[in-house]
């Protein structure tokens, strides 16, 4: 394995002085390691992944040297549209070095939401026009391999990619703290939740650990998941998939369970939902400031005000809650409230270290989910 100082400093020694990215389990200990070595004027976490090759291009424009972008292949997809209109060398021609974590990677066990999108990193680089390199667990090849990167863009004004395997880094554990002393976690919100809402009410759940957390709950209470749409990938989604839902079952309730990180990186959808403003949706948010799924890097969740956010986006009503006591009050007025409505809820980041996975596959949830619709 690769120690991250050691592969950071081969970096640095290239020019490399700006990071940005989305951060990913697979690069957790170099993310981390970026994160308590870089100042936070040349270390950004972005929104998204497009957000990120957009701010790389900037500060190529200004200074003349090349950025890095970090990003979990899953975020690929944000970045096609900047990679193929902006970046090419058919277009601006930008240099960018490109980290990119590759779960769901062939013959390797990983989770479903992983599959597709590891099958086709590559492929996806090679229509691009992307050229790319797998990176070795070896210092000294993976020294040849950042060389080869740079001769590449340096000769060609266009961007390369270096592909990095789960489990390529050494352990480092993340020295920056972010400050989330609140009385609940995530997974004690998530349970007041559950218990104050209504039998026919309907819950979409955003990706990762939130998800995880509401399906061992159920499981615990002896409930099917049949309530529960557990969005397993697509990061940001969760909310315009419940809009949709709102939208066509106007007479029943849907809640959305969603993340700072998720929230933030696809914030253009809760101005979408306030102006189509359905009165049966309540948009619930557990506010943790971090990244708590892929190595706890800091959001800007604590950062903005989120209420003030979803009332200029037009929502009817919004809420917030730091307790547990304040949040079964907040439920019950989220529950009387006329939607759009909105629940910020402040909890400290982290999760059960046996914190288990959902056993019924997407495809299972899907259906038993469409059937309580009916």
């Amino acid at each position: 394995m690769i120690n991250p100082k050691n592969f950071y400093e081969e970096l640095r020694s290239k020019g490399i002085n700006f990071f940005t990215g989305v951060p990913d389990s697979s690069l957790k200990q170099f993310c981390a390691y970026i994160t308590d070595h870089t100042d936070k004027k040349n270390h950004i976490i972005a929104a998204n992944e497009g957000n990120a090759i957009a701010l790389a291009v900037g500060k190529y424009l200004a200074t003349k040297n090349i950025p890095l972008v970090y990003m979990q292949n899953s975020g690929q997809g944000n970045t096609v549209n900047p990679l193929t209109s902006l970046v090419d060398p058919d277009v601006y021609s930008i240099p960018i070095l490109m980290l990119i974590g590759w779960r769901g990677e062939p013959g390797k066990k990983d989770e479903p939401q992983h599959i597709k999108q590891g099958k086709i990193t590559l492929q996806l680089l090679e229509t691009l026009g992307i050229p790319y390199e797998v990176l070795s667990e070896n210092i000294e090849e993976a020294k040849l391999t950042i060389e080869k990167a740079f001769q590449y863009m340096e000769s060609n004004n266009a961007p390369y990619a270096i592909v990095i395997k789960k489990g390529s880094f050494e352990e480092y554990s993340l020295q920056t703290k972010v400050e989330s002393n609140y009385e609940m976690s995530r997974e004690d919100a998530i349970k007041v939740l559950v218990d104050n809402l209504e039998e026919r009410d309907i819950i979409i759940s955003t990706t990762g650990k939130t998800s995880r957390e509401l399906f061992e709950y159920r499981e615990e209470l002896n409930q099917g998941h049949e309530k529960d749409f557990l969005t397993v990938g697509s990061m940001g989604h969760s909310s315009s998939i419940a809009l949709g839902i709102a939208l066509s079952r106007p007479e029943r309730t849907v809640y959305c369970f969603d993340g700072d990180g998720a929230l933030i990186m696809h914030l253009g959808a809760s101005a979408i939902i306030g102006q189509n403003a359905p009165s049966n949706f309540k948009h619930v948010v557990l506010n943790n400031g971090v990244h708590d799924s892929v190595g706890g890097q800091p959001t800007v969740g604590f950062q903005i005000n989120m209420k003030e956010i979803a009332k200029a986006c037009g929502y009817k009503e919004t809420f917030e809650a730091t307790t547990k006591k304040e949040l079964k009050e907040k439920v019950q007025q989220l529950k009387n409230s006329n939607g759009p409505a909105f629940l910020e809820i402040k909890v400290k980041k982290g999760a059960r270290k046996e914190l288990g996975r959902p056993t019924r596959t997407p495809q299972e949830n899907k259906k038993d989910f469409m059937e309580f619709l009916k």
